[in-house]
C-alpha cells in the first residue's frame, strides 16, 4: 500500500505516510529546518517512513504551503489537522491564507514576505482561525522556506506548540 487512494488519488487519511510522495514532503521539511535552523525539528532516527509517521504524529503543530500565487496546504500533521478541524483531503484543499482571519491576513502576507527574505522566522505569533470559525493564539511559531535539492524555494512550513483559544469575534464568521 502506498498510502494514496486509488480512486481519487488523495493521501490516506489514516496513514498518509505509507505514500512515497508523504515521504518525500516531510523529508523537504524537516530538510529544510535542519537547514535553517541548525538542529532537527524530531528525532531522523529510523527509516524514512517511520520518520514520516513520527512527524505526522507530532503534538506540535506542522504545516506546509507550495508556490502557487494562492498557496495551497500540501502538508498537515494529525495536531494541525485537529487544531483546523479538518480532515487531511479538506487541508490538501485548503488555500493557506483560509487559515487566518480576513482581517488578520495582511499580517501574515508580511510574515511570510519576511520568511522569504530572511529564510526563516522564529518569533512569530497571530490569530488563526479553524474550519469552523473557532480562533486561537498561536506563539512562538517558527516559519521556514522550504528548499529543493537544487536549493530552489519550494514553499514554506511552520510549526509551533502552543496556541490558546480565543473567544469568537462579534461578525466574524466563517474563514473566506
Amino acid at each position: 500500500m502506498d498510502g494514496v487512494d486509488r480512486r481519487t488519488g488523495i493521501f490516506s487519511e489514516r496513514a498518509p505516510w505509507e505514500s512515497a510522495l508523504w515521504v518525500e514532503r516531510s523529508r523537504l521539511i524537516l530538510d529544510s529546518y535542519r537547514h535553517w535552523l541548525g538542529e532537527e525539528l524530531i528525532s531522523r532516527a529510523g527509516s524514512d517512513t517511520e520518520v514520516a509517521q513520527r512527524l505526522f504524529e507530532t503534538p506540535r503543530v506542522v504545516v506546509a504551503h507550495g508556490l502557487e500565487a494562492d498557496p495551497v496546504l500540501c502538508y498537515g500533521n494529525r495536531t494541525a489537522l485537529d487544531l483546523w478541524e479538518m480532515t487531511l483531503s479538506q487541508l490538501l484543499a485548503t488555500p493557506s491564507r483560509l487559515t487566518a482571519e480576513p482581517l488578520h491576513r495582511d499580517e501574515r502576507a508580511r510574515l511570510l514576505q519576511r520568511t522569504r527574505e530572511q529564510g526563516y522566522v522564529d518569533d512569530y505569533r497571530g490569530i488563526r482561525v479553524s474550519r469552523t470559525g473557532r480562533r486561537f493564539l498561536i506563539e512562538r511559531a517558527i516559519v521556514w522556506n522550504l528548499r529543493d535539492a537544487r536549493g530552489e524555494l519550494a514553499g514554506q512550513a511552520a510549526t509551533f506548540a502552543q496556541w490558546t483559544p480565543l473567544p469568537d469575534a462579534a461578525g466574524s464568521g466563517q474563514p473566506g
